[in-house]
């Protein structure tokens, strides 16, 4: 990889509380029963979603190939041959939605079996996790399965502190299950529509437990367009167990022209409180599509923010490496990444990664093209190249 090299680009002056998010940022945020308002089957703004289905034989390969991190014990692939669920009998007119569904619900290790040719599943309503059905729950396509939520259903859904789903504890929020693993995946036209914290992830909503994503893809998913504190056209994330992050490999969002993820803050991933490690990934054409920043402005909805990922919250850490960064775009800040540390004791780290052509519209840090961050200290960067 090539040796580190940040090119600086002229940034606004900010004042830094202006951009920090509503509240603390704590988890703690969102209450219990926040679960209960389901914003998965709603649609949120039909008008601004694209009639077309997505073809995901259209899309790259999942990962950046030139990534080559390692991965760590836990962040890889789940054996899956001893299968508690395997939707389909061999046919592709066996894989329906609600033999998805069901298998969900069910969960333990899920695997297809819907024929020779990929296929994709679309979604008449959101599969949904309940909490007592694991403590491992792998959903694994074989690199051949894409699952669709048709322009208006959220595809996935994990939330330990939703009583529909079941509560296996008193402590909600730092539940050590489900661990819930995402493999040989592809997720598009994901939509979950609404602005409150339960809100965002058009493909994945997770709270609580553990959330990994290993080699999969995310095309066109997208949440609310406008909004201060929802995000996560494809992935939103919440209290995970103990503060361990959310592993995402040799994963692709985005890809080409077309196929970005979109959310009011963070196109592709977004999160409160929530550490994420994301190794040899590619993001391309995500976009922050809010207005306004954080807190909104007078007259705007707000958000705007991340143009691939935005987090927020307190002690926690973004660590990238092997990852490439391209085309994503912010309304307001950090084209590609938006990071906000509260109370100044959060970490993001960089390293053996390209980022480049990272539009923020509004605003972002001196000297890091395409980021804007506030925490502990500047970013770590290593062996990684920053361009505008």
């Amino acid at each position: 990889m090539r040796s580190v090299s940040v090119v600086p680009v002229l940034a606004l002056t900010l004042v830094a509380a202006a951009f920090s998010c509503a509240g603390d940022g704590n988890s703690t945020a969102v209450s219990a029963t926040d679960g209960a308002t389901d914003p998965t089957k709603d649609g949120g703004t039909t008008a601004e979603i694209d009639a077309t289905p997505t073809d995901p034989s259209t899309g790259p390969a999942p990962g950046y190939a030139e990534g080559k991190c390692a991965i760590p014990a836990g962040a890889g692939l789940e054996d899956t041959s001893n299968p508690r669920t395997v939707v389909g009998d061999g046919t592709a007119a066996s894989c329906t939605s609600e033999a998805v569904v069901a298998a969900v619900a069910k969960g333990g290790v899920i695997t297809f079996n819907c024929g020779a040719a990929p296929i994709t599943i679309a979604l008449k309503e959101t599969a949904k996790i309940f909490n007592d059905t694991g403590p491992k729950v792998v959903i694994d396509g074989g690199g051949k399965v894409t699952l669709s939520g048709g322009g208006k259903n959220r595809i996935l859904y994990m939330n330990t502190c939703d009583e529909k789903q079941k509560w296996t504890t008193s402590h909600c929020q730092d539940q050590d299950s489900p661990l819930l693993t995402i493999q040989n995946m592809t997720f598009v036209d994901g939509y979950a529509g609404g602005t409150d914290l339960a809100a965002g992830g058009g493909a994945i909503y997770a709270r609580g437990g553990r959330l990994r994503v290993v080699n999969s893809r995310f095309f066109g998913n997208r949440c609310e367009a406008g909004g201060q504190d929802v995000g996560g056209g494809a992935i939103r994330a919440f209290s995970q167990s103990q503060n361990l992050p959310v592993y995402v490999v040799k994963s692709t969002f985005g890809g080409r022209a077309g196929l970005g993820n979109l959310g009011s803050n963070g196109g592709a991933l977004s999160s409160i409180g929530v550490s994420f490690t994301v190794l040899n990934s590619l993001f391309t054409h995500n976009e922050a599509t809010g207005s306004g920043a954080n807190p909104a402005k007078p007259g705007t909805p707000g958000g705007g923010n991340g143009g691939a990922i935005a987090n927020d919250g307190n002690t926690y850490t973004l660590d990238i490496c092997g990852s490439h960064f391209a085309d994503n775009h912010a309304n307001e800040g950090g084209g590609a990444i938006f990071f906000v540390s509260n109370d100044r004791t959060g970490h993001l780290k960089i390293a053996d990664s390209l980022l480049e052509r990272n539009k923020s519209a509004g605003f972002e840090t001196q000297g890091y093209p395409g980021i804007f961050v506030l925490a502990a200290e500047a970013p770590t960067i290593k062996n990684s190249v920053l361009t505008p």
